[in-house]
């Protein structure tokens, strides 16, 4: 099966300072992606780069974004703009980044299907009506006939995500799409994104710091720090069996049901502007050895679909 998405050594710099390091993963018809990590890891950057919506101080010095075997970075503003909304949907961490707060929500939806379809202003708002009962809105006319600041923000998040579902897009790129909501809600949106999957073979990217949300929803999960992917493979092998050490303190980290204590980790991510050899976990990590220390880590596969950028596990599994 040929890739939707392919991501090929993605490099961004800010301000000369690289911040996204070697990125390679590519996202087949129907798959949903899972990037977790600390804040400040890099996800938020990565994710604006596969939608070309970079800060002013962001560049992308290398590398390429393939949507359907055409480059993004080779796209007019013209030709992103029929991709964008259409074929990607966007759903960012902050309501606010999509909806615009001097128009009502129903001439948004309005605006947003006629510029990518043939439709009649009545048709939009029935087409509105129906995706905002989708992620469990009630009195959608009278959601439809408010201004953003008249609606709490889980309902603005609601409606974002709402707006970004409504072409029914081949890609949905989202950012803490859930991150403003309360647990039941959070539980609905996540189940209608799957639909949108299960009914249109809909391709996700889901940025989160929810483990709950991981294990329930994605086929595959891209473990960040400090602007590089550390793991990379199939969900439940990562979840049951991480192996890079960073991997491990996250899940160590999340509250168990069985009543023990989270294991916090130890220290910070690196500011970006040091210039540390060998792997950026190694102050962090008590596994690390004077190869972490000092030899570049990258992604290697170690079989099983498993991909990892850690020195001591390479050697661990050499002597299995």
């Amino acid at each position: 099966m040929s890739s939707i998405l392919k991501i090929k050594n993605l490099h961004i710099n800010n301000k000369g300072t690289e911040i996204i390091k070697d990125i390679s993963f590519d996202i087949k018809a129907g798959e949903i992606l899972g990037i977790v990590g600390e804040s400040g890891s890099g996800k938020s950057t990565l994710i604006r780069s596969l939608i070309r919506d970079m800060e002013n101080d962001e560049e992308i010095v290398e590398g390429d974004i393939f949507f359907k075997e055409k480059s993004l970075l080779d796209m007019t503003s013209k030709e992103l703009r029929k991709v964008k909304g259409n074929k990607i949907g966007i759903v960012f961490q902050n309501p606010g980044s999509t909806l615009n707060p001097i128009k009502k929500i129903g001439k948004q939806f309005v605006e947003v299907l006629k510029s990518h379809i043939k439709i009649s202003k009545k048709e939009a708002l029935k087409r509105a009506e129906l995706m905002l009962e989708k992620v469990n809105l009630n009195d959608v006319k009278c959601i439809l006939n408010s201004y953003p600041f008249e609606l709490s923000g889980g309902m603005n998040q609601r409606v974002a995500i709402a707006l970004a579902m409504i072409m029914e897009p081949e890609l949905l790129v989202t950012d803490e799409p859930t991150s403003a909501l309360d647990v039941t809600v959070q539980a609905q949106v996540v189940k209608e994104m799957m639909n949108l999957r299960d009914n249109f073979n809909t391709s996700i990217i889901i940025v989160t710091h929810s483990m709950g949300v991981i294990s329930h929803m994605v086929d595959k999960v891209a473990v960040m720090y400090s602007g590089g992917i550390v793991e990379y493979g199939d969900k439940e092998s990562i979840l049951k069996d991480p192996k890079h050490p960073y991997t491990q303190a996250l899940i160590n980290a999340i509250p168990k049901l069985d009543g023990k204590l989270p294991i916090g980790i130890k220290g910070s991510q690196p500011n970006f502007n040091e210039k540390e050899k060998g792997c950026s976990f190694a102050p962090r990590c008590n596994k690390a050895n004077s190869n972490c220390r000092y030899k570049t880590q990258k992604l290697k596969d170690i079989g099983n679909n498993r991909w990892i950028a850690c020195s001591y596990i390479e050697e661990m599994e050499l002597k299995k």
